[in-house]
């Protein structure tokens, strides 16, 4: 009777210990979560203005909100056009349904809550690959960081990808671990992904990855095949059909040299950029190829080839090659190191005795960051003053300047936002979208003055041109007899032809609140 007592004391402390570590562990959990998210809603209200693109979601998501069908001709432009393959219209709609209904403000807000559930995702993922602390926000904050190099406007569109991209990740190794009903998710999801954004290819790469690096583990792998072929074919499911697919295939195969942000990390344009990222990715590669040496080291190479994941190897040495090809897939890489990397990085530092004191003061630092950019910094609309040519254009909608507009393309969606109707752009960042390939390479020749410059003003001669004042172009406009400079701010000048110049014009507000009340505010109407 005194042994069963003692059992069941013994059984009573237990629970006991293990209640009080439950409730220590949901209490670090909620901690780590909501000083991650204040930490990445700080950041967003830093942001000096929107996304170049964001005002064609816009666009787009107008026309299935309040006009009723996914918008597949061009309307905004005065140059040839072709089909309109938009492959984010379903970004579009949930980006004006948050403009419409809750406000700009909403948009940051948005843009906060989907890196959030990145981070939150890659939390879950570590969880239940280690089955240890997923809460060393240290870590999460050097990922973050790297992140935000190429995530630090909102909102893009991309977000959606990174964020399956993630999802994936967490469903495929839930499936590792013997879920594999959870496959029945993807090829659903990927319906949802190829409507919001065409990065889905990432996500067909991604189960591919899974196969062939389950092939290798000598492992059932012909579930992530088959899964791979219905997601595939669930592909066809969109507004274009099966035309879609041969664009998705062209768009992401397709080389956009002319967009820096598809350029090389180590570009000459890019080589002193994104420091943040390179630390992260080259301590990334040294954490695992530390951690490999000393496997190998303690088992021989073969028993470590034989145990290694070559899951793991796979997607980050894939996602690698991505960040180093294209700035823009850069959080590719992040995602994936946080995924696969986090628990070898604690495993090398783990014999190191840290003070206990070390994560207060980690929190207590990040926190305090975060509630000083709340308290030092207004959470306001950003208008971009010096980004977007936000003067000018009001500078030719107060003068009732009608006609063609000749911008750069990466503006001209913004131009064509706030003065559709009465004017009409060369053409946008759609790029791929809607726009024939000759077009950017001859607004290139345009803007650095190169020997054939006239030639767009003589194939597709605008009635306005908006120039950045540091292009070579602005200095050869000032010296042409046929064009006169009649408005310039800070960074972008406004030429009409001498012709219509001839007359004293209104000169736009300088007051900075009138722009950000009316930075929504377009003649873009479906009803």
């Amino acid at each position: 009777m005194q042994l069963n007592q003692n059992l069941n004391h013994k059984k009573g402390r237990n629970c006991t210990v293990f209640f009080y570590a439950k409730i220590v562990s949901m209490k670090k959990g909620i901690l780590f979560y909501l000083t991650l998210f204040l930490l990445i809603l700080a950041i967003y209200t830093t942001a000096n203005y929107f996304d170049f693109d964001l005002w064609a979601r816009l666009i787009a998501g107008m026309g299935v909100v309040d006009g009723g069908q996914v918008l597949k001709e061009d309307f905004l432009s005065y140059t040839p056009v072709h089909t309109w393959w938009d492959h984010e219209w379903g970004s579009g709609v949930i980006f004006y349904l948050c403009l419409k209904y809750f406000g700009p403000y909403s948009l940051i807000i948005l843009q906060a809550v989907l890196m959030f559930l990145i981070f939150f995702t890659a939390s879950r993922i570590i969880k239940i690959k280690t089955n240890t602390n997923p809460y060393n926000i240290l870590f999460y904050f050097f990922a973050l960081m790297a992140a935000m190099g190429t995530l630090n406007s909102p909102i893009r569109c991309h977000m959606f990808s990174f964020l399956l991209f993630t999802v994936f990740i967490y469903i495929l190794e839930r499936v590792r671990l013997g879920n594999n009903k959870l496959l029945f998710l993807i090829p659903i999801l990927t319906i949802f992904w190829n409507n919001v954004h065409g990065g889905v290819v990432s996500g067909i790469g991604l189960l591919l990855m899974y196969g062939v690096g389950e092939f290798l583990n000598k492992k059932s792998y012909a579930k992530y095949l088959i899964t791979l072929a219905i997601s595939s074919f669930a592909l066809i499911i969109n507004p274009w059909g099966y035309g879609y697919i041969k664009f998705l295939l062209m768009a992401n195969t397709m080389q956009r040299t002319y967009i820096v942000e598809w350029w090389n990390i180590f570009s000459k344009f890019h080589l002193f950029k994104y420091i943040t990222f390179k630390l992260f990715m080259f301590a990334s590669i040294i954490v695992e190829c530390i951690s490999v040496f000393k496997q190998i080291k303690i088992e021989g190479f073969k028993n470590w080839y034989n145990n290694a994941d070559k899951v793991k190897y796979i997607v980050l040495l894939s996602t690698f090659y991505l960040a180093v090809s294209h700035v823009k897939l850069i959080p590719f890489f992040v995602i994936s190191a946080l995924c696969f990397v986090y628990q070898d990085f604690y495993a090398l530092i783990s014999k190191y005795e840290f003070p206990r004191w070390k994560d207060k003061v980690i929190y207590a630092l990040l926190l305090f960051i975060s509630l000083f950019t709340f308290i030092s910094k207004d959470f306001s609309v950003p208008v971009g003053m010096g980004t977007y040519p936000v003067k000018e254009v009001e500078f030719i909608k107060q003068n009732n300047l009608k006609g063609k507009i000749l911008v750069n393309f990466g503006l001209g969606s913004y131009v064509a936002y706030k003065t559709y109707p009465d004017n009409l752009i060369f053409m946008d960042g759609r790029y791929e979208e809607v726009y024939y390939d000759y077009m950017v390479p001859m607004l290139k020749e345009f803007c650095l003055a190169y020997p054939h410059w006239k030639q767009i003003l003589t194939y597709f001669p605008p009635d306005i041109i908006i120039i950045e004042k540091y292009y070579p172009i602005y200095n050869v406009l000032q010296k042409e007899n046929g064009w006169k400079l009649v408005y310039s701010d800070k960074t972008f000048g406004v030429f009409l032809p001498v012709s219509k110049a001839n007359r004293k014009f209104i000169q736009p507000s300088d007051d900075l609140e009138y722009y950000k009340n009316t930075l929504f505010t377009t003649g873009i109407k479906f009803k």
